[in-house]
Formats: C-alpha cells, structure tokens, sequence
C-alpha cells in the first residue's frame, strides 16, 4: 500500500493550513512561531510559560477529511532539542478529544514510527474513558509541548507521513 504523505514541509510551499494556538486562549502567555530553515523544513520554537494558568504552544493543521483506511502507523521526520511533545490527531475539527502519542526527542534527526492504535483520548490533560484511535478519517494534526514547567522549545519537522 505505501505511505500516504501528509505533509512534507521541505517539499511544499504553501504552509498556510499551518496555524500556532498557544495557551493564550485560556489567558495565558506563552509564545511560539512556525519558520522555515535553510534547509525548508518547518521550525516550530518559542517560550512556553505557566502565567495566568498557561503552559502549552502548539502548531496545528487543519485540512479536509482524508482516508486513512488501512493504514496502521504515523512516520514522523524531526529534529528536537531533547524535550518532550505531543503528536495528536483528530478524526473531526469538531470532536473534542484529540488522540495523542507523547514522544521525547533526541537532538538528532529522528524518524519516529508510532502506532495509531497507542494513541490514546485525551480532553484539557485528561485521559478520557474511550478506545484508543481507531478511525477511518483525520481532519487535524497538531504539535504540543506542554511540560508543566516553563522552558524554550525548538523542533524542526520535516515529513508526516502514513504507513
């Protein structure tokens, strides 16, 4: 079956399906922006503070539904700062739970491989009582980090892929 490309910043001019959402809609202050590097891949950095009840940046894309039928893993290409981060996906815009796979970074190019089927409901933090993805559709990607402890954050993304 192949992989199925979602996105390859390197290879694709048009990022404007890509938006930050920081903390900032609940009030608090954290920052982060999305660049491009020499080398055209997205560069999602910023400050991630714990004022006013805040503590996460993410980096979302929405797009219209995709099947994703058959296929079983998400393949990430990136390079961390050796920080923690959420990948999460959504089978609607309009469901409330997102479906995340938290990953640690190593500070080198990585190729991450994580099983659908591991990610698990999560609402504001909290892990709800539903199964794990299981879905025949995605409409939203996303890219969170959110420690609970104020730091600065660096990766760089490369490809999101299907397999």
């Amino acid at each position: 079956m192949g992989r199925l490309l979602l996105f390859d910043f390197s290879a694709t001019e048009d990022w404007s399906g890509w938006e930050i959402q920081n903390d900032g809609v609940m009030g608090g202050i954290s920052s982060s922006s999305l660049q491009k590097t020499a080398g055209g891949n997205a560069l999602f950095a910023g400050s991630v503070s714990l004022e006013n009840n805040g503590g996460f940046a993410s980096l979302q894309y929405h797009f219209p539904s995709k099947n994703i039928v058959g296929y079983q893993t998400a393949v990430l290409r990136l390079k961390g700062d050796g920080k923690r981060y959420q990948f999460r996906i959504k089978e609607n815009l309009s469901d409330r739970a997102s479906y995340i796979y938290t990953f640690t970074t190593s500070g080198d190019w990585q190729t991450l491989e994580i099983p659908l089927k591991e990610m698990e409901p999560v609402f504001r933090g909290r892990k709800l009582d539903l199964p794990n993805f299981s879905a025949d559709s995605i409409q939203e990607l996303r890219f969170l980090i959110g420690n609970k402890k104020e730091e600065d954050f660096r990766l760089e993304i490369k490809k999101i892929e299907l397999e």
